[in-house]
């Protein structure tokens, strides 16, 4: 068993959390991580409210657990999921692409814990001013939108500059990753990837074996020069990318190539054309199996890995 304070402030047996990806996020898989001990979260990505509550509705109906709701906070429909996460009560809310301070006070009146997910030690400071109860540090090994910053240099510097729990994300998928990121001062892992290639995840079993298929330089970076840098997997749409980037395409001819493909990805399997968001750590995933096997094995092998280096201290 490890246990640490995410566990008590999430009211969780298992320091895991589940990444909030839009499209792959949905009840069912956030039902199932939370029912295998971690904390299952569904992404609200850019869907209306109304989807949201849908969501939260059926997470409610699959699992008796706590579960979270991610927000995009530049959705057009963001003030108005607040809304619905408020009146459905959800505990737990993760934050990403924008600074959640005037949803705080909100939130805290249900008793929500708010935890923004960041790039930067600035940013982590200017959300624990804003009151955040923990943050997510998520280095840019990470699949989807990403940061500068790598995970192993990033988790110590937040850890060391605020006085909130940490939770360490991007390129962990194991029990190994797990236990480098606690000896980093986390308090806790965000794992995306890993739960994509999980049985109840609802992404097209294109996407998964993308996932499981791939080796360990197949997770490329697409849109650097629009300023929103994402990782996704080798195929036709990045060689597309590529092409346009070297011929110093707009911003907007660029963005107007990944509209809708990640849903091309998930929901269509396209794996050819779509956006096939994953992070570096797929080149480790080469299963696909129920989520709480996933958490069992994560906490079976991080126990064992902190138990060795335990052993190496008493030597």
């Amino acid at each position: 068993m490890l246990h640490t304070t995410i566990c008590d402030l999430l009211n969780i047996r298992y320091p895991i959390i589940q990444g909030g990806m839009a499209w792959v996020a949905t009840a069912e898989l956030a039902a199932a991580v939370s029912n295998g001990g971690g904390l299952g979260i569904i992404g609200a990505g850019n869907a209306p409210s109304e989807f949201v509550r849908q969501q939260i509705r059926k997470a409610k109906a699959l699992t008796d657990k706590p579960f979270g709701v991610n927000i995009m906070l530049m959705s057009p429909y963001a003030d108005d999921v607040v809304k619905v996460i408020c009146e459905e009560n959800v505990p737990v809310v993760t934050t990403g692409a924008g600074n959640p301070a005037k949803y705080i006070s909100d939130l805290k009146s249900i008793g929500c814990k708010v935890i923004p997910v960041i790039p930067s030690v600035a940013l982590a400071k200017r959300m624990e001013k804003v009151g955040a109860d923990a943050l997510v540090a998520e280095g840019h090994e990470s699949g989807g939108h990403i940061g500068e910053l790598t995970t192993m240099v990033l988790i110590p510097q937040v850890v060391d500059a605020v006085n909130i729990p940490v939770i360490g994300a991007g390129g962990i998928a194991d029990g190994r990753g797990m236990a480098a990121a606690m000896a980093l001062g986390a308090q806790g892992v965000q794992m995306g990837t890993r739960f994509v290639c999980s049985t109840e995840c609802i992404a097209h079993e294109h996407y998964k074996e993308a996932i499981v298929n791939a080796g360990d330089r197949d997770a490329v970076v697409t849109g650097r020069p629009t300023g929103h840098p994402v990782r996704v997997l080798k195929n036709k749409l990045t060689a597309q990318y590529d092409k346009l980037e070297q011929e110093h395409a707009s911003t907007d001819e660029l963005e107007a190539l990944g509209t809708g493909r990640l849903k091309a990805a998930v929901v269509d399997g396209d794996a050819e054309y779509g956006s096939i968001m994953a992070g570096q750590i797929a080149g480790l995933i080469n299963d696909i199996k129920p989520a709480a096997a996933i958490i069992q094995d994560v906490i079976s092998q991080a126990a064992d890995v902190i138990s060795r280096m335990q052993g190496l201290l008493d030597k």
